[in-house]
C-alpha cells in the first residue's frame, strides 16, 4: 500500500478516494447526515448514476450524531407517522439514508433519510428487486436499556432504493425473525434470504418466502444443521474442529415462535439441532454460492470466513441439501481480524472490512489468498458496508467512527 500523504487512506498505486458524505452535513430533505454509518448497497440509478442505500447503527441516546439535529429542532420537518418507534417523543435514531452519486463528477446529488425510528441498524443486504433490507441487532439487554421504547425491536426493513426523496413506510418484516440481526443475503435464482446472527453462539438462517419477490406476504424460517454432524463446534474455538476447505453436508430446521418475546430464538434452534456459529456478520451472495464472515470464529477468535453452496432444489421438498466449508481461518491479526461486512467484487475476490481499532479492507481470492486492500491510518474504527457499483467502476465504504463515505476508484483489474 502506498500512505497517503493526507494521513487518511492508504491504497496500491494508482488508487484514488474521495470523501462524498460526512456526518452533520445538510441533506437535500433539510435534515443532517446521521453518524455511525454501516452496511450498505449500491443500486443501478438513471443515467449511469449510482444509487447508495447506507445503515445507521444508531440508539436513541445518541443525539448529538441525530439526523434530527443534536437538539431535535428538525424534527418537526419529519411526518412522525413515518417513524417506527417515537420512544416516548425523543425518537429511536437508527434507520437508513440513500444517496444518489453522479459518478461524472464524483458528485452526490442528492441524500435523505429513507427509513427513521429503528435501532442499531447494523448491516442488511440488497435485493434482486432493487430494495435494501436494513437489519437490527437488538437482545434482551437492549429492551432494560431503552425503557422507553413504544415498540417491539429486532426485525429488518426494506427499503426502496429509490431516487425521488421520501421516508419509507417503516413495515417490520416480522416473518424474518426477530432476534440479534446482522445481514442478509438474497438468492436470486430462488428468491430465498439467508440471514446472519451477531451473538457468540447465533445460528445461521435462511427464509423461503411464499412470494419470491415480496418479503411482507410471509414465508418459513429455518435454520442450518449439520447433516448426521450436530454434534460438531465449527467454531474452532477450543479445538480446531473443521478444517479450512472441509465440506459439510447440511439440512436445515424449521423454526417456531420466531418473534421470540423470550429472545430465545437461537438457544431453542440449538436444542433442535442448529449449528451455533461465533458472531455471523457480513453475507454477500455471488456465482451460485454465498460467503459470510464470523467475526470472533476460530482459535484465537480473529474471524472465520465461511462459504455455503445451495443445493440445485434449494428450498424444494424433496432438496438434496447444500454445502458449507470453512472457507477462511487465519488465525493471525497481521493477516485479518475481526471480519466484518464483506463484499463479492466483480471478478471474484472477496472485499473484507475488519472491526477494529486499526482496520484495513482486506482482498480474498477465490483459493482464499489474502491482500491488503486499504488501510484506515486517519481514525480509530472500523471500515463498514463496502459495495461496488453496477459499473464495478467504484468501491463505496463508510469509516464508521468518523462517520464518512468514501468513494474508491482506480485500476481495479491490476
Amino acid at each position: 500500500l502506498v500512505k497517503d500523504p493526507k494521513g487518511y487512506l492508504s491504497l496500491p498505486s494508482g488508487f484514488s478516494y474521495k470523501v462524498i458524505s460526512r456526518v452533520g452535513d445538510t441533506m437535500s430533505d433539510g435534515l443532517l447526515v446521521p453518524g455511525k454509518p454501516d452496511g450498505m448497497a449500491a443500486f443501478a440509478g438513471s443515467n449511469g448514476r449510482t444509487i447508495l442505500v447506507r445503515n445507521h447503527e444508531m440508539n436513541p441516546n445518541q443525539t448529538s450524531l441525530s439526523p434530527y439535529g443534536s437538539d431535535q429542532n428538525l424534527l418537526t420537518a419529519v411526518d412522525q407517522n413515518k417513524i417506527y418507534d417515537m420512544n416516548g417523543g425523543q425518537p429511536c435514531l437508527g434507520g437508513t439514508s440513500t444517496l444518489i452519486y453522479n459518478h461524472q463528477t464524483q458528485e452526490v446529488e442528492l441524500q435523505y433519510l429513507s427509513l427513521a425510528g429503528t435501532v442499531y441498524n447494523c448491516a442488511g443486504g440488497p435485493t434482486p428487486w432493487k430494495s435494501w433490507v436494513t437489519c437490527e441487532e437488538f437482545d434482551k439487554n437492549d429492551s432494560i436499556k431503552f425503557s422507553s421504547l413504544e415498540k417491539s425491536h429486532g426485525y429488518c426493513f426494506e427499503v426502496p432504493a429509490r431516487e425521488e426523496m421520501g421516508l419509507t413506510d417503516p413495515v417490520p418484516l416480522k416473518a424474518l425473525g426477530r432476534f440479534q440481526h446482522e445481514a442478509i443475503c438474497v438468492d436470486p435464482d430462488t428468491g430465498i434470504v439467508y440471514l446472519t446472527e451477531d451473538d457468540h453462539d447465533g445460528l445461521f438462517y435462511r427464509f423461503i418466502p411464499d412470494v419470491k419477490s415480496d418479503l411482507k406476504a410471509g414465508g418459513k424460517l429455518q435454520a442450518l444443521s449439520l447433516k448426521d454432524r450436530v454434534d460438531l463446534d465449527i467454531r474452532n474455538n477450543d479445538e480446531t474442529v473443521v478444517k479450512v476447505g472441509q465440506e459439510l453436508a447440511v439440512h436445515w430446521i424449521d423454526m417456531d415462535d420466531i418473534e421470540s418475546p423470550n429472545y430465545d430464538l437461537r438457544v431453542r434452534g440449538y436444542q433442535k439441532g442448529a449449528t451455533r456459529f461465533n458472531r455471523g456478520e457480513g453475507i454477500w451472495f455471488g456465482n451460485n454460492e454465498l460467503f459470510f464472515t464470523c467475526t470472533e470464529g476460530g482459535a484465537k477468535h480473529l474471524g472465520q470466513i465461511f462459504k455455503y453452496k445451495p443445493a440445485a432444489n434449494e428450498g424444494e421438498a424433496n432438496e438434496s441439501g447444500g454445502t458449507l466449508s470453512l472457507f477462511l481461518e487465519p488465525n493471525d491479526a497481521d493477516r485479518m481480524k475481526f471480519c466484518d461486512n464483506l463484499t463479492v467484487s466483480p471478478w471474484g475476490d472477496l472485499i473484507v472490512c475488519e472491526d477494529h481499532t486499526h482496520s484495513f479492507l482486506h482482498g480474498v481470492t477465490p483459493k482464499g489468498e489474502l491482500y491488503h486492500f486499504a488501510e484506515n491510518i486517519g481514525s480509530e474504527g472500523e471500515f463498514a458496508g463496502a459495495c461496488f457499483s453496477p459499473d464495478g467502476s467504484t468501491l463505496f465504504v463508510n469509516i464508521q467512527h468518523i462517520g464518512e463515505t468514501v468513494a474508491i476508484t482506480g485500476p481495479w483489474l491490476s
